[in-house]
């Protein structure tokens, strides 16, 4: 895209309206100056043919062959102007019409001197004064002036106030036309350098609105801006390939991060950033095939105009489909040799019994093999974790439910007496005053072994002295347990990626295996239920987990 070339600063100064300006097309100039004398001379010819038609028409006080001449100048003059092309001659010729015209006005006043004809005087005044800059004024003046002393000297006259008004009014009329004028041209050219200013602003603008789009299209990311409205402002080429359709269509079929549970249509990355969420690194799998279904993780980050006020948000999409299978084949070759372990350590732990049950056991001895068998059972408790969280088949958890009705609270307080010696050796207290009925139709084992987990970390994540809160309650549809904790809470970054395997947050990153609230998160989707997080750093962390209170024939439980 071109972009005009600047005019020289204070070109224009003194130049007279209808002149070309530095920054003005010539062409277009000359086209000006052709129509500009074409209507000045138009509108004093409609003039003066008027006047000429009551002078005919009635009785005229004075010379009226004069009058008449001084008309058919006006008139043939105006044949002229428009028949002569006076952009194809230099421009100080147009001078010409209203200097004759000046003289014809003359001739019509000296006709009749007492009349007022003079005020036709400024049409060609006006003119002359406006279009020829300071050259033009003077010319009038001293047109004026001459003009005035011929009246004189042929009407012999004496001099009087009357004789200079006149004058006056028109050496006025010719000054403020050539101010105006010289403001207008000022403002023209002022508007001719801020449109050529604006001309480089956007071909710069479009310069490197190209340039971002290149680089856009060049990335693997999917990038998609989103306006205030929540619509599609920008969108770059990695984002159409890398889910096909637009994430927030309806035609698309989206699942959570396990790749299996559907994910529902108000929870699509593309609605909850229209509902003014931002997240990080949400991981949706896209596509209907499971064997071509690839995962997507996706980020969402608001943005403000100047005033503060929403502006749309930027979404950031990334092909994650690699890295999840490497996961899944670190998992299998984790179970595998999970499940290869736990035979030795059971053996182990066999014989560690029988040894320990020996009643001629030395103390000394007993102690050691006691301490042998509390690691053993470590071990295989971990194991056992690993074997849960790297299960190849991901409705395994389902699958080995064995659901039943029961009370959550009976299930709560017992976890919650379990756990009640390892909170004393912290000084912690256990809280259950907030447990209620909370009926659910659940596995017992699975959901104490939900419960168990929630109630560990709220311990281990606890400061010394604080409290943890078991709670239960239901509205007859739906049951929630609720733990929380007085501790050093969860950070931003941490809580995306809490419930991923392996991933350990906080402080504590040292301790565990990574895989227990994704365990519990797999246990409670299993039932039917959801779990969630509510936190705040250095207040402390509220798990809640919502399971439905009827059994699988609709009555409650």
């Amino acid at each position: 895209m071109t972009t005009a070339t600047p005019g020289r600063a204070g070109a224009s100064r003194g130049r007279s309206a209808g002149r070309p300006a530095p920054s003005q097309d010539p062409e277009v100039a000359d086209r000006a100056r052709d129509r500009t004398a074409t209507l000045n001379q138009l509108l004093l010819a409609a003039v003066v043919f008027a006047l000429g038609t009551f002078v005919a028409l009635g009785r005229f006080p004075g010379d009226a062959m004069l009058f008449f001449a001084g008309v058919v100048v006006i008139i043939v003059t105006t044949g002229a102007t428009l028949i002569v092309p006076w952009n194809r001659l230099p421009y100080g010729w147009v001078a010409v019409v209203p200097a004759v015209d000046f003289l014809a006005i003359t001739a019509m006043q000296l006709a009749a001197p007492d009349s007022a004809l003079g005020l036709l005087w400024i049409f060609p005044t006006t003119w002359l004064a406006g279009a020829f800059g300071l050259l033009g004024l003077c010319g009038v003046a001293a047109g004026i002036l001459g003009a005035v002393a011929l009246l004189t000297s042929v009407t012999g006259a004496e001099p009087a106030y009357r004789t200079f008004l006149l004058p006056l009014v028109l050496l006025a009329v010719a000054v403020t036309s050539h101010l105006g004028t010289r403001r207008a041209e000022a403002q023209r050219t002022l508007l001719a350098k801020q449109s050529q200013l604006l001309r480089s602003v956007l071909a710069r603008t479009r310069r490197q609105e190209q340039v971002v789009l290149e680089v856009l299209d060049a990335v693997d990311f999917g990038v998609v801006r989103l306006d205030a409205a929540g619509r599609a402002a920008v969108t770059n080429d990695a984002h159409g390939r890398l889910q096909g359709l637009d994430v927030g269509d309806a035609g698309v079929r989206a699942f959570r991060d396990d790749a299996v549970t559907p994910l529902p249509a108000d929870e699509l990355p593309i609605e909850r950033v229209r509902r003014g969420e931002s997240f990080d690194d949400q991981v949706v799998w896209f596509g209907s095939d499971s064997s071509s279904r690839r995962a997507l993780t996706i980020t969402a980050r608001r943005l403000a105009d100047s005033d503060g006020a929403d502006a749309g948000a930027v979404v950031v999409s990334r092909d994650v489909t690699a890295e999840l299978n490497a996961l899944r084949a670190r998992d299998e070759l984790v179970a595998s040799v999970s499940h290869e372990l736990r035979t030795p350590l059971t053996s182990i732990l066999g014989y560690l019994d029988l040894a320990i049950e020996d009643p001629d056991l030395p103390e000394p001895v007993r102690a050691n093999l006691d301490i042998a068998e509390r690691n053993a059972e470590r071990l295989l408790r971990i194991v056992a974790e690993i074997l849960a969280a790297s299960s190849s088949s991901p409705s395994a958890v389902e699958a080995s439910l064995a659901p039943q009705r029961l009370d959550a609270q009976d299930l709560a307080r017992a976890a919650a007496e379990a756990a009640l010696p390892r909170a004393a050796t912290r000084a912690i207290t256990i809280d259950t005053t907030g447990l209620e009925l909370a009926p659910v139709w659940a596995d017992p084992l699975r959901l104490r072994q939900v419960i168990d987990n929630l109630v560990s970390n709220a311990i281990d994540y606890n400061r010394d002295g604080g409290t943890v809160f078991v709670g239960t309650t239901t509205d007859g549809t739906s049951s929630w347990i609720l733990v929380r904790d007085t501790g050093i809470g969860i950070s931003e970054s941490d809580r995306s990626r809490l419930f991923h395997r392996y991933y350990k947050a906080g402080a504590a990153r040292r301790a565990g295996t990574g895989l227990g609230l994704a365990i519990a998160r797999d246990i409670v989707r299993a039932h039917g239920g959801e779990i969630a997080l509510r936190s705040t750093p250095g207040a402390g962390s509220t798990f809640i987990v919502k399971l439905p209170a009827m059994t699988a024939e609709g009555s409650t439980a």
